[in-house]
């Protein structure tokens, strides 16, 4: 049996076609809803404003996150290493389509410098990439433990009441954490140090403007 292959053209259109889909297309996820039928709090408009802040914050997280991925995988030396980062991604669309929803509950919208955080974010998962799987596997750890970080921030910062919110967090959480184990599992190598403090610090700025943008 054959195997299609594709040429740069092919691939820089599929590439475009997944970062619209990704930016501006629904989400779709694979997997129920954590919220289930967790009943809508009776928040007040603070509440509610800054519940849909953290939620726009993790829906960018989200989008970044399949950036990371997808561009991370398509320098993947090795099958099963690319295999890996693309699983990770269709979980991390999950993540996408429970934020984007609650977003809708809450009477809020994505940020609207996702293309923006997509396009960056691709980048570095491509830069990332090319240093070789070890190197590849380890950007995957240090950005999930980064990412479980701000989710436990998330989680005391949110409203009491808000418990749809929670519980699509927690799951959220134990899929990163997840990732990180099996990419650590896959032969991960440590980043150095400088290179964990500058994807801490781009994070940083990402979350600030997010939560209003």
């Amino acid at each position: 049996m054959s195997t299609r292959s594709f040429s740069p053209l092919d691939r820089l259109l599929i590439e475009a076609q997944r970062a619209l889909t990704t930016t501006l297309g629904p989400a779709h996820a694979e997997r129920g809803n954590p919220a289930g039928d967790i009943p809508e709090p009776a928040l007040d408009d603070t509440d509610r404003r800054h519940a849909a802040g953290l939620m726009r914050i993790n829906h960018t997280g989200e989008v970044c996150a399949q950036a990371l991925y997808v561009g991370q995988a398509a320098v993947a030396r090795d099958e099963a290493t690319r295999a890996q980062l693309l699983h990770a991604a269709q979980e991390e669309e999950d993540h996408l389509a429970w934020c984007a929803d609650r977003l809708r509950e809450l009477d809020s919208r994505p940020s609207l410098l996702n293309p923006l955080w997509y396009a960056g974010s691709w980048a570095i998962g491509f830069a990332a990439g090319l240093r070789g799987d070890g190197w590849n596997l380890g950007f995957v750890v240090e950005t999930e433990r980064q990412v479980e970080a701000h989710l436990d921030e998330h989680m005391v910062s949110l409203p009491a009441a808000d418990g749809r919110s929670r519980a699509i967090l927690t799951t959220m959480k134990a899929d990163e954490a997840r990732h990180a184990d099996n990419a650590e599992a896959a032969g991960a190598r440590i980043l150095p140090r400088p290179v964990a403090a500058v994807m801490a610090g781009m994070s940083k700025v990402m979350k600030t403007v997010a939560y209003r943008l």
